[in-house]
């Protein structure tokens, strides 16, 4: 993979001198985005197929899924390698309800090992597809588990321990929608590929030749070339008054502030982990890699309007121009009809959520994120980090002592944000969150709680969602145990809990 032609590179100039006395790693160069914006948006937008299932007579829902290599046209007439399931780049739509037991049959015809995690899905740790879950080229891995959370937007993609970067970069990712059959109406469109229409976000670096390119500075790969749904100037034909876009951000290291080109207020309506209890007018959704919003557009007969990336907020970073901070760019346009069938209008309050308040919580624990470590180590497969029990409830105090950013995803839990720096969060964050940006030199506030699944022998994860971060160690691992039970193995041990070299100086129990 060789380094693109177009980007543009500060060699020994002042902007690197910043990063570096800002406690950035010293680079010999720092590579500045330059995104290559079409001036026609003409493509159809791609809907990601629905992937088939089959019912057995247990009442399981069963996908297939392929990890294949294949080639796809970024640019016309110049084939670039790339990778997807059941496909060239990308992978099809599961959907599954609240309550259904689910397996999915994933082969891996790729040349080299890899594996599929379900992000932000609650289940067994043995189903998560982590590293410890890999499949080898030629195998099929089946993992199995039943529904058991709020209707939400949610993906899969792949996580090889050292790996998780490139497999992803290449085009290994989709969508796994979760439907409640039991939520009540509250007047979201719900036909998928018409008016409701997952949307991922990517940003990639393709040499003249087709090579990808995964060069890159701090932060990781920060690509020239922005796809959505895998395809660069898309258009979405609109044929009702509102449609709803299931955003997700599918890059390695870009963040993005998702508004509209006319400023337009529209609303969001979920968060990674599902619904948030009243739907929020905004002009701005922004999106950490990882990050999934929902959001409700009303358009007007016979309009065209983009979706654009504006300049994100990433708090006080050094060198920003370094990091995307100051990028726009269009990114999807919506062509609406001269006659646009009527929708209903979005309820007042969308769902409820359960009160979470750090009295309840039985643990907190305190996560200090810088450079590539966590509390100073860095990701070790022998070595169990956090040791949580099965029904307790942890507060995390997480804190990103770098100049740059980082986020943390936590595998199998939905948490809440209880306060930044002490205060409360913004509406956007309100909801029910697997991933979550920090900011720089700031400290948040997550609450959680482990149910259902305990496996004293096999890990989550917990990470930096930079992918690039995540390869270069800034990941830990989390067992549940249940403390009733007295059968279990333990699990393998380099240290003790909670990512420190003493339990005791980094969580403090209650109660």
């Amino acid at each position: 993979m060789r380094r693109p032609r177009g980007a543009l590179r500060l060699v020994a100039s002042a902007g690197a001198a910043l990063l570096v006395a800002a406690g950035v790693s010293a680079c010999s160069e720092v590579s500045v985005s330059a995104v290559d914006v079409p001036e026609t948006f003409d493509v159809p937008l791609p809907v990601p197929p629905l992937a088939p299932s089959r019912v057995a007579a247990d009442g399981t829902r069963t996908f297939r899924l392929t990890a294949q290599e294949g080639s796809t046209q970024f640019t016309p007439g110049v084939d670039t390698p790339t990778w997807g399931f059941d496909g060239d780049l990308l992978g099809p739509t599961l959907r599954a309800a609240r309550g259904e037991k689910v397996a999915v049959e994933v082969r891996n015809d790729l040349p080299e090992t890899t594996s599929v995690h379900w992000h932000g899905m609650h289940l067994p740790a043995a189903m998560d597809g982590g590293p410890h879950q890999s499949v080898e080229p030629g195998a099929t891995w089946r993992p199995t588990w039943r529904i058991d959370q709020p209707a939400a937007t949610l993906w899969y993609h792949p996580h090889p321990h050292g790996q998780t970067q490139e497999h992803v970069y290449r085009g290994l990712a989709g969508f796994f929608l979760l439907d409640d059959p039991a939520a009540p109406d509250v007047g979201l469109p719900t036909e998928y590929g018409v008016d409701d229409v997952p949307v991922v976000v990517q940003d990639r670096n393709v040499d003249r030749d087709g090579s990808l390119d995964m060069s890159g500075g701090e932060l990781g790969v920060l690509g020239s070339l922005v796809t959505t749904n895998g395809v660069r100037g898309a258009h979405l034909p609109v044929t009702t008054q509102r449609v709803r876009l299931r955003l997700l951000n599918g890059s390695t290291a870009r963040t993005y502030a998702f508004g509209f080109a006319d400023d337009r207020r529209f609303l969001q309506v979920a968060s990674d982990g599902g619904l948030l209890t009243e739907p929020l007018p905004t002009t701005r959704v922004q999106l950490s890699p990882g990050e999934r919003a929902e959001v409700v557009v009303t358009a007007s007969p016979g309009e065209r309007v983009r979706l654009r990336s504006f300049p994100p907020d990433l708090g006080r970073v050094v060198a920003g121009f370094a990091m995307g901070a100051q990028d726009t760019f269009d990114v999807l346009e919506l062509r609406a009809a001269p006659d646009l069938a009527p929708s209903p209008e979005v309820a007042p309050t969308l769902t409820t959520l359960e009160p979470m308040s750090a009295a309840d919580a039985d643990v907190t624990r305190t996560f200090e994120l810088e450079d590539r470590s966590i509390n100073g180590r860095r990701m070790d497969m022998d070595r169990v980090d956090v040791t949580a029990e099965l029904g307790t409830t942890e507060v995390w105090e997480v804190r990103n002592r770098n100049a740059f950013p980082h986020s943390l995803h936590v595998h199998d839990v939905q948490m809440r944000v209880l306060d930044i720096d002490g205060e409360a969060p913004p509406a956007a964050l309100a909801g029910a969150k697997d991933t979550v940006y920090l900011a720089p030199n700031r400290t948040y506030r997550l609450i959680m709680r482990f149910e259902d699944y305990a496996d004293p022998d096999t890990p989550y994860m917990f990470h930096c969602h930079l992918l690039l971060h995540e390869d270069q160690g800034m990941m830990g691992q989390l067992v549940v145990v249940d403390p009733d039970d007295a059968t279990g193995g333990q699990p393998p041990r380099g240290g003790d809990d909670a990512g420190g070299d003493d339990a005791g100086e980094d969580a403090h129990h209650h109660g």
